[in-house]
């Protein structure tokens, strides 16, 4: 890092949305309809999926980068470093506005220089091996019974848009909205198109998605787990919390919302809290270490 990107002042609110609403935009973008379906019955609807924790257990990008480190994309001394830095800021409280800035703008910076076609073949075998047995059977009869319904159904995730895209195909989905990766002549540069597709630009994304395939958000419907993506549930009619944290889990309840949880018991409760700490360390690290190793290559 230079002594100017040290010294660089944190972002603007502008910046923050200007970066969201590109983000959003370019998932729309990229989001393409499976050949394989036939044409929906009812156009003017549609449900929205968020993917970790609600369409499936865990983390798609920790199963991801660990199907990538078994292929030797980075090492284990990239992941450890960064997942201490996570874990600091964490539970320390204290972040570096320019470590952030950095991290968000090489979020992706471990597939640089591999095509797209590259992980786009690897993202079938990880699928396989390290996220079919995790899908939530509860959350994917929802999104059947839209399909059944002639809706079309979408997942929207943090998660790059290649591997989102081969869950929504995998399990018969109509397509799929996820962080999207800058490429040059189908080589990865490292960079994001905006933003990572998470929070207000989910919100962008179905926007962008809605005016293009003339949808009525009225009539749509949106699942997560997480208070983080309350800007996509409060943008349409029928929102649900699916295994919901604390926060989304009052603020459905106070607003009549659906609630589906499919953990079981106190037990699977307890490990959720843990899990979401430690994941949410681990997944942050995980992009951080990927993105060192961007650097370091």
């Amino acid at each position: 890092m230079t002594q100017s990107e040290k010294h660089r002042p944190p972002a603007r609110p502008q910046d923050l949305r200007r970066r969201s609403t590109l983000a959003g935009e370019a998932a729309a973008a990229t989001a393409e309809v499976e050949n394989a379906l036939s044409l929906p019955q009812d156009d003017r609807a549609a449900a929205f999926f968020d993917v970790d924790n609600t369409v499936m257990q865990g983390a798609s990008i920790y199963h991801l980068a660990k199907g990538l480190y078994k292929r030797h994309f980075f090492s284990t001394k990239d992941i450890v470093g960064a997942v201490y830095k996570q874990a600091y800021f964490r539970f320390v409280g204290v972040e570096d506005p320019s470590h952030i800035a950095e991290t968000r703008e090489s979020a992706l910076g471990f597939i640089k220089g591999h095509t797209v076609a590259e992980l786009e073949e690897l993202g079938e075998d990880i699928f396989d091996e390290a996220m079919a047995h995790r899908i939530w059977p509860g959350t994917r009869a929802l999104a059947q019974m839209h399909l059944d319904q002639g809706q079309r159904v979408w997942l929207v995730t943090a998660a790059p848009i290649e591997i989102a895209s081969t869950i929504a195909r995998r399990l018969g989905l109509t397509g799929a909205m996820g962080t999207v990766a800058e490429r040059e002549d189908g080589v990865y540069t490292g960079r994001l198109v905006g933003d990572l597709l998470h929070g207000p630009a989910k919100r962008e994304a179905i926007l962008a998605l809605a005016e293009r395939e003339g949808l009525d958000l009225a009539r749509c419907s949106a699942y997560s787990d997480s208070s983080n993506d309350l800007p996509m549930l409060e943008l349409v009619g029928h929102p649900v919390a699916i295994n919901p944290d604390s926060e989304l889990r009052a603020h459905a309840r106070a607003h009549g919302w659906e609630i589906r949880d499919y953990r079981t018991g106190r037990k699977a409760a307890r490990l959720g809290l843990l899990a979401g700490a430690v994941g949410g360390v681990v997944a942050g690290g995980v992009a951080a270490g990927l993105a060192a190793r961007g650097r370091h290559r």
